[in-house]
Parts: structure tokens; C-alpha cells; sequence
């Protein structure tokens, strides 16, 4: 694994103890980073779609100071990972089971570099998604936590033309590879108004959040393309049918929720046998870069499940 760039700077984090490029097992190059496990474990971030690695700078320092240690992903086709190279700012992969390749390469970094620290996991929204596949794959975590994970999508607005539009394109050569129909500046969090968001009610960090790809251009990245729809929505409903992994759970969800299925998330979550769902009142979508009680509160209940969690 030979070293990769962190933007210190725009992450409010200290430098990671590792950074590092990496190779799927299909060849894709993928960049991971790796703060020291800290005496409470080690916590694996799957961050959600459009996130890379400095966009968590806070959150590895909050684990930090509660006892963990954190590692962090920049998933194919975002971050500083490899893109599509004639469309870097479209969000796209053929198949969701591609995401578990990325993260067969970040166990393995865990395995090597924390092998010995009770290992946590933490997702956000795509990352939820991913991280229900690889926890029942078999993935290794003690407990679990999700903010706001895509268990489902409501089809409506934006989504719902797209929807049309994806199933008219079936079958036509490479017409699922351009962004979905209606999207509009809401996709392009480096110019969107934040009054215009849907990803906190926070103008703080918000305007952190755009900062940092103001300043690091080759971070951002814009709307989903229409394959990536067809493949999310293949794999929500394909994981609906599955039970849940037998670990305990912590789920939170804003009650301004517009990105992801909130009704998913609590048909899950009602279901999942050491499971627990909190509802956060006039939460948007990202509880991690919430208002500061919001973001706090979500934090202590996912730090105690982890306390908790048998080692």
C-alpha cells in the first residue's frame, strides 16, 4: 500500500497515523485512512454517497476523545478514489456488489493495522447500505451504528422522473450512464444555497462542508447517474428481504428526513432483534454534521452501544 494525500486542512482532524491507495481486487484504486485504535477499539467509517475521507475529520476526533480509534474509506467514484475518467463529478457504479470489493480491501487494512482492537462499525447513509451487506457477508463488528442509512428511496420529486426515465432506458447502450433526470443545483453542494440543503439545518457546518470542496476541487462530487439509481434500488430491495446480522444495533433518524426512506428505515429497525431507532427531532439528513446537541446526542447513544458491545 503505498501513501496517499490527506488534506490536513480542511479535515479539523490531526494527520492520520496512515494513508494509504489501495487496490480492489478488480483493480480499482481506492484511498483509506487509519487514525490509532485507541483504548475502546476501533471504529470502521462507511461514509455515505458523495463523502471522502476530511469530511469525517471531526468525527474520528470526537471517537478520539471518547476512547476509539477510526478508520475511513473514500468509496469507487468519490473522494480521491478512482471515477468514471470521462465524467468525475457524476456518482455511478454498474452494481452495488462493487462496493464490496472496497470493502474486502479495507478489512484487510483493519486485519494488518488493528488487528488486536475490538472493531466498531459506523455508517452514514449509502455507507448504511453498504455496511448491512457486509455485516451479513460477515464483515466483523461488535455493534453497529447508522445515521440515516439508504434502506430505501422515496421515489418522488426528482427521483420519481428518474425512475421513468431509467426503466425507458433499459437496454439502450451506456444511456444509464448520465445523471438522473430533474437534477439540479441540490446535487452540487459546493454552489447550493443553505437554504435550498437537505443535509442539516446546522449553517455552520454546512458552510464548513462546502468549504471544504470549494477548496479542494477534486473532492466533489455532483448528482447520481441513472445506473447507480437502478443499482441502489436493486440492492435496498434485495437486502429487505434478508434478516438482520445478529449483533446489536443503534439507528438514528431526523424527523425531516427527504433523502432516504424514513419508512424503511423503521420497518428495519423494528425488526432487528437488538436493534434500537431514535427519532431526532427537526433533524435533517446528516446527524453527524448536525446541530451541536443533535450531533452530540447521536454520538453518546452510538459510543454507549460500543462501551457496551461484549469484547
Amino acid at each position: 500500500m503505498d501513501p496517499a494525500p490527506f488534506q490536513t486542512e480542511i479535515a479539523d482532524a490531526p494527520p492520520p497515523e496512515r494513508v494509504v491507495w489501495a487496490h480492489a481486487d478488480d483493480g480499482t484504486r481506492l484511498r483509506l485512512a487509519l487514525w490509532p485504535a485507541g483504548p475502546r477499539g476501533m471504529v470502521a467509517i462507511f461514509p455515505g454517497r458523495t463523502e471522502m475521507i476530511e469530511k469525517y475529520g471531526r468525527v474520528v476526533t470526537d471517537l478520539a476523545q471518547r476512547g476509539y480509534g477510526a478508520a475511513v474509506i473514500d468509496w469507487r467514484g468519490q473522494g480521491l478514489s478512482d471515477r468514471l475518467p470521462d465524467k468525475p463529478l457524476l456518482g455511478d457504479v454498474p452494481d452495488f456488489a462493487d462496493f464490496q470489493r472496497d470493502v474486502a480491501t479495507f478489512r484487510q487494512m483493519l486485519d494488518t493495522h488493528a488487528a488486536g482492537a475490538p472493531r466498531f462499525a459506523l455508517a452514514h447513509s449509502m455507507g448504511g447500505c453498504i455496511a448491512l451487506r457486509a455485516l451479513i457477508n460477515g464483515f466483523p463488528a461488535r455493534a453497529v451504528a447508522f445515521s440515516a442509512p439508504m434502506w430505501g428511496l422515496p421515489l418522488t420529486g426528482a427521483l420519481r422522473r428518474a425512475f421513468a426515465a431509467m426503466r425507458a432506458a433499459l437496454g439502450m447502450t451506456r444511456l444509464d450512464i448520465r445523471e438522473i433526470p430533474g437534477a439540479g443545483i441540490e446535487f452540487r453542494l459546493w454552489e447550493n444555497p443553505f437554504d435550498n440543503n437537505d443535509l442539516t439545518s446546522d449553517r455552520t457546518t454546512y458552510e464548513w462542508m462546502q468549504k471544504q470542496v470549494q477548496t479542494c476541487p477534486e473532492l466533489r462530487l455532483g448528482a447520481p447517474s441513472l445506473r447507480w439509481l437502478m443499482a441502489a434500488l436493486a440492492e435496498t430491495t434485495a437486502l429487505g428481504k434478508l434478516p438482520a446480522p445478529a449483533l446489536a444495533a443503534y439507528c438514528g433518524l431526523g424527523t425531516r428526513e427527504r433523502i432516504v426512506s424514513g419508512d424503511a428505515i423503521q420497518a428495519r429497525m423494528s425488526a432487528w432483534p437488538q436493534g434500537r431507532l431514535d427519532m431526532f427531532d427537526g433533524a435533517l439528513h446528516e446527524l453527524l454534521m448536525e446541530q451541536p446537541k443533535t450531533r452530540t446526542d447521536f454520538l453518546n447513544q452510538t459510543c454507549a452501544l460500543f462501551d457496551t458491545a461484549p469484547r
